[in-house]
């Protein structure tokens, strides 16, 4: 299903009859900006095709823009260089266009001679220079001066270059890189880049530099066989210290070069009045040529009016003009409105003019190009209104357009020429989107109006908004200006956000997620589509869904092509050691080693071999039994250590952390002193028994009652046990088959530790008459044992003993 929802109008209408959107239609001899009439029949939609690294990428206006992989054989090599032919037209191109109207006299280089030599000087040696001066120093005329010197001194020629509004350099060797090569269908990627804009070697004028720092350092890296000249203001960033550049201030003029450049611009001398003006001018001023420039155009529209009120003094006034003429001899500006004239000289300009700096107010000081002048203003003539405005030092050039001069935004912002910019905005966004979706329209000529259309789509309403990023997106994707295509998605996705255009949110987070994925960011192409694919999915978009998913999918290919695979742990028997034996009781089997072997055909660096790792304890089974742990634990031979295996060549590592056996050990000495001193304190206390004498042969005294016994008063107990639980049976002491009847008391072993916490007998519980009285007044048989240490374990304390055990707990 085709979406064709935010499509413009004169697309799906025949091209024969385009219908802007606008109150006045733009007249036949602006024909940059009204298309030429083609023959009658549907406007075809303008899908390129480009190679963007291994992709290839589709760019479609209607149903978004399509990728897949690159075929085998298409492209990848680097393209030829532009001849001398190829180096003129694009030097043409880089420079602002040629105005319409009456020609604008060329502006002096003045008291820049020393400076120009030496710049030509350092570039002929290869040496980068960072021009730094303030705005209205004439930086931008000092640099076509040194081009017009240094075009025979580099291969590649001279290139001129842009640095406004750009804070990294991805965008600048990409047009770099598109002023060398013949590669109008090509944007490779950033390896392909730096591969061949090392290969240029050429002199770079890059005016209006918005970076330093690491990102300047970057981009001189990346070009090490080229001489920049880059011109900044003293508010850029300044360079590293590694950066290696040349460091030329430009200031101002004096005194006797102020007066000349006023004269040169009103073509007269000047009076002695004038040239009192002048010096007071330039030290407000400091001496900025773009002052005087607008200085001498305020004398020039002095001297006119005053021209024609002395030639028309018969005529009455106010008759065949706007507004009536003043009736005496118009004096001299005042040193505030020579130091800040745009208010004055904007008062005295056209009307057309005055419409032209309004839309410019509204548009951040860009100047929209002049064939868009007259369907703007609704003047046939308004396209001779830049010439004007740039005899009047109101606009500069900057790359290969216009903006407001330094200052003149703010000034003309405060005499009230802002108050419209809503409307402004909105005109020129509806106006620009019509003329951006228009088939005629070439990406190239869009990406040349980039900054003006970024402008009136950050000052549109959402409706606005969203037609012009709909149309323009595409333009600036084939255009290979994708610093553009993505502000412009970026903006057309909150502004659809914000209408509740849901099919046009899910085209703009498609674009995105291609652009994402173009530009090798994964993460953010993956989140892209998946937003995409889940608008499309509630709108029942089949074929969209489709396109996303293909593109999720390469998505998927790039992630598990990056990913390194880590090579799986394998066990291999040990190595035998040369130089040493083994144990005595150790066996082959229990000293199994882990040892990490390579994937056959990973990509992943080889690991060195770890030390082998000897297992303490060789069983095959878990231990069942708490007397089993113990053994283990404190075995009655302890095993000697094995013999240490040397370890293989490779990158020392850190020692295992050994288990801390320390405190295990001090508490196990603890609880051996304290059986001890129990047994001894029995043996010398003796049996009270009657049946039993003193040191015979009786059985030993225990403290488990027989199976069948129990005391008075507490059944199945005795008095100094405590209550045995009900769920938990008691252990047969004459059980033969138990383990614990069967095994021999050892002194150098521990003894187990009880079961159960040793509870004191209530009050109420009386001892039997017919049982044992102890010697003491003490009930408990064991003495008092010593606090334990923090560090030892909480075991599970049991009240019972084995008969054949002369250890006595309670």
């Amino acid at each position: 299903m085709d979406r064709t929802q935010g499509q413009p109008e004169p697309v799906e209408r025949p091209a024969k009859a385009p219908v802007p959107a606008v109150t006045a239609p733009a007249p036949p001899a602006t024909a940059s900006a009204a298309p030429a009439p083609v023959a009658a029949g549907p406007a075809v939609a303008r899908v390129v095709t480009l190679t963007a690294g291994d992709f290839t990428l589709t760019v479609n206006p209607v149903d978004g823009s399509e990728i897949e992989p690159r075929r085998p054989g298409t492209g990848g090599s680097a393209p030829a260089k532009r001849d001398a032919a190829g180096r003129a037209a694009r030097d043409t191109a880089a420079r602002p266009p040629v105005l319409p109207g009456a020609a604008t006299p060329a502006t002096l280089l003045l008291a820049r001679e020393e400076e120009r030599e030496r710049l030509v000087r350092l570039l002929g040696r290869g040496r980068s220079v960072r021009l730094t001066g303030p705005a209205g120093s004439g930086r931008s005329s000092l640099l076509d001066a040194v081009a017009a010197d240094c075009t025979r001194l580099a291969p590649d020629g001279v290139i001129r270059l842009s640095g406004y509004g750009h804070q990294q350099p991805g965008e600048l060797l990409h047009a770099l890189y598109a002023a060398v090569y013949e590669a109008s269908r090509e944007r490779p990627e950033r390896t392909q880049l730096l591969a061949r804009v090392r290969d240029i070697g050429a002199i770079v004028l890059l005016d209006d530099l918005e970076m330093g720092g690491a990102a300047l350092d970057e981009l001189l890296r990346a070009t090490p066989e080229c001489a920049y000249l880059l011109a900044a203001t003293p508010d850029t960033r300044a360079p590293s210290d590694d950066s290696h550049l040349e460091e030329m201030f430009l200031g101002g003029l004096g005194g006797a070069d102020c007066v000349q450049l006023l004269e040169a611009g009103i073509g007269r001398a000047l009076t002695e009045e004038e040239t009192a003006w002048a010096g007071d001018l330039r030290f407000a001023s400091e001496g900025l040529p773009l002052r005087f420039v607008q200085a001498a155009a305020l004398l020039r529209q002095r001297d006119e009016r005053n021209l024609s009120s002395a030639g028309d003094e018969d005529e009455e006034p106010g008759v065949f003009e706007e507004r009536p003429r003043d009736a005496a001899v118009i004096p001299l500006p005042t040193l505030a409105e020579g130091a800040a004239p745009a208010e004055l000289l904007a008062s005295r300009v056209s009307e057309s003019a005055r419409a032209a700096l309004r839309i410019a107010c509204a548009l951040g000081g860009e100047l929209p190009h002049h064939a868009h002048l007259p369907a703007l203003v609704g003047d046939t003539h308004a396209d001779a209104a830049v010439a004007e405005l740039l005899g009047c030092g109101l606009i500069t050039p900057v790359g290969t357009r216009y903006r407001l001069a330094a200052g003149v935004a703010r000034q003309l912002e405060e005499a009230g020429y802002g108050d419209t910019a809503a409307e402004e905005a909105r005109t020129a966004a509806r106006h620009y989107a019509w003329w951006t979706g228009h088939a005629s329209v070439t990406p190239e000529r869009v990406a040349a109006e980039a900054d003006a259309v970024l402008a009136a789509l950050a000052g549109a309403d959402v409706v606005a908004a969203v037609l012009l990023a709909r149309t323009a997106a595409p333009a600036f994707a084939a255009s290979r200006h994708w610093e553009a295509w993505e502000r412009v998605l970026r903006s057309g996705a909150e502004a659809a956000r914000k209408a509740g255009e849901v099919a046009e949110q899910a085209y703009f987070h498609h674009e995105l997620g291609v652009l994402a994925l173009c530009e090798g960011r994964l993460d953010r192409a993956r989140a892209e589509l998946e937003a995409s694919i889940g608008l499309k999915g509630a709108l029942a978009d089949k074929r969209g869904t489709v396109a996303g998913r293909r593109a999720l999918a390469l998505v998927a290919d790039r992630e598990k092509a990056g990913v390194e695979v880590s090579p799986p742990l394998r066990l291999e028997p040990p190595a035998v050691a040369p130089a040493s034996a083994p144990a005595a009781g150790t066996t082959p089997a229990a000293e199994a080693v882990t040892t990490v072997l390579p994937v056959a055909g990973s990509s992943a660096a080889p690991v060195a071999p770890a030390a082998p790792v000897v297992p303490v304890i060789g069983r095959s089974e878990a231990p069942t039994t708490l007397t089993e742990v113990f053994e283990e634990a404190f075995p009655l031979n302890p095993k000697p250590a094995p013999p240490v295996v040397p370890a293989a060549a490779g990158p020392t590592r850190a020692p295992r952390r050994q288990p801390l056996r320390k405190p295990v050990l001090l508490a196990a000495g603890a609880l051996t002193v304290v059986a001890l001193g129990a047994v001894m304190a029995l043996a010398m206390s003796g049996s009270d028994d009657p049946g039993t004498p003193a040191g015979g042969d009786g059985p030993a005294a225990s403290s488990t009652p027989t199976p069948g016994a129990s005391a008075p008063g507490v059944p199945g107990t005795s008095g100094n046990d405590p209550a045995q639980d009900p769920g938990t049976p008691a252990p047969d002491a004459t059980d033969p088959g138990s383990p614990e009847s069967a095994q021999t008391p050892d002194p150098n072993q521990p003894p187990r530790p009880p079961s159960r916490k040793p509870v004191t007998p209530s009050p109420s519980q009386k001892p039997s008459p017919d049982g044992p009285k102890p010697p003491s007044p003490d009930p408990s048989p064991t003495p008092p044992a010593p606090t334990p240490t923090p560090t030892q374990p909480d075991p599970t304390p049991t009240a019972t003993a084995t008969p054949a055990s002369p250890t006595a707990t309670s």
